[in-house]
């Protein structure tokens, strides 16, 4: 088996160099990489939990610091020590439970002594002078062998009881792992399957003869609007095209080999189209706290005229998706500026700059951000896995699959 600390420094690479791209890969594999370092750790006998929690937390922080803008990344970690804190709740929960069962037949069995017939007066009274005679030579020699086999009964006894303990903590400390592993593979089984789940939903919101508009490249809303076209849904697709990286080109060309109708505008036409559109529909990088989105540049614009001629703006997004952190937490990186070249071939515009005015500096300055925040009180429905919610509806989940010890990442030292 690969070496954690091998696996840990690979995956770290990969996101500095920005190797790995969507938040439902980056998702899935940050699981996995979890989901191998918690098999291979070794936790006490003692607060097991808090071993495996000190541990996480430890690779959580560097895994957080080497992409600050895949928040999908922290999504994932805080899912896992949610996990953790969730099995060893229930394995004390189950461990109380078990005592009080043996307390309640512990006081059974005293009743059935209680139930055990009486000895009589002359037996009573036989004991105490047996008890009162003056023991002799004899009596004295056989009760040394009774009384160290009682000391030795006693030994072991004791010994026994130790070793029934450190059995019982190993035993819970194989449980937990195993437990927190199944659970971690059902997480990892929810993302790679939360395409299939929202889409089931399209045929719910998508009609007849509706016009829906999306922007950007995402894989849920290509299988959400396809799923659609399965359930003999008619309808038209207006996509932007997504300015500089042009996105929406790439969107066009997979709906069209899919067989449904589309239609590409430029993003500058937005405002003009948005009156014929019944419905836009759009993905997520991540869905923040309060219910508002970072999403791909330029749909804050749609948002916006969405608003305006009061269309309905649909996001979908996979539960993975869905952080913890408002915008305003200093851990929340909003924003990536992307090479200026996306922009403008350096040929273009190398004349431009002029080192020539006493300053030093270029007169031209190229700014290619490559995500929008979309607030809250511009989206109509959120559509996840689970199910449609409303923004204001954000934190319930969140009260589901994040615990607040673990908002903010950092190491912390094993209580005892």
């Amino acid at each position: 088996m690969p070496d954690t600390h091998a696996l840990v420094n690979d995956f770290l690479n990969k996101l500095k160099k920005r190797k790995i791209e969507g938040s439902k890969t980056t998702a899935k594999m940050t699981a996995e990489l979890l989901r191998s370092v918690i098999s291979q750790q070794r936790i006490p006998n003692t607060n097991q939990a808090g071993a495996l929690i000190q541990a996480i937390n430890a690779i959580g922080e560097q895994l957080v610091s080497a992409n600050p803008v895949e928040l999908a990344v922290g999504n994932i970690v805080r899912r896992v020590l949610h996990i953790i804190r969730e099995e060893d709740l229930s394995l004390t929960t189950a461990s109380i439970g078990g005592l009080s069962l043996q307390a309640l037949s512990d006081d059974e069995d005293n009743v059935d002594r209680d139930d055990r017939p009486v000895l009589s007066a002359a037996a009573v009274a036989a004991a105490a002078r047996s008890t009162l005679r003056p023991p002799s030579l004899q009596t004295l020699l056989e009760d040394v062998p009774h009384s160290a086999a009682i000391h030795q009964s006693s030994s072991s006894a004791g010994d026994s009881e130790e070793k029934t303990k450190s059995t019982d903590k190993n035993s819970r400390s194989r449980k937990l792992k195993h437990n927190v592993i199944e659970t971690v593979n059902d997480l990892i089984q929810d993302i790679a399957t939360c395409h299939e789940l929202i889409a089931e939903q399209a045929v719910e919101h998508i009609h007849h003869n509706e016009v829906i508009l999306t922007l950007g490249s995402s894989g849920t809303v290509i299988e959400f609007l396809c799923a659609a076209k399965e359930k003999k849904r008619n309808f038209r697709v207006f996509v932007a095209e997504g300015a500089p990286r042009y996105q929406g080109h790439t969107l066009a060309k997979e709906l069209v080999a899919r067989g449904l109708q589309t239609t590409v505008i430029t993003d500058s036409a937005v405002f003009a189209m948005i009156s014929r559109v019944n419905m836009v529909i759009v993905g997520a990088h991540a869905v923040m706290a309060n219910g508002g989105v970072i999403a791909p540049v330029g749909l804050n614009m749609v948002a916006l005229a969405a608003q305006r001629h009061a269309v309905p703006f649909v996001v979908l997004a996979g539960i993975h998706k869905l952080c913890p952190l408002y915008p305003h937490n200093p851990e929340v990186l909003l924003n990536e500026l992307k090479s200026p070249s996306e922009l403008l071939d350096f040929g273009e515009f190398s004349d431009c700059i002029d080192y020539g005015t006493g300053t030093g500096s270029p007169l031209l300055h190229v700014v290619n951000p490559a995500f929008d925040y979309v607030p809250p009180k511009l989206v109509s429905l959120f559509i996840t896995d689970t199910g449609g919610h409303n923004p204001s509806y954000m934190y319930r989940l969140i009260a589901d699959y994040y615990s607040a010890d673990d908002l903010v990442l950092q190491q912390r030292p094993i209580s005892s």
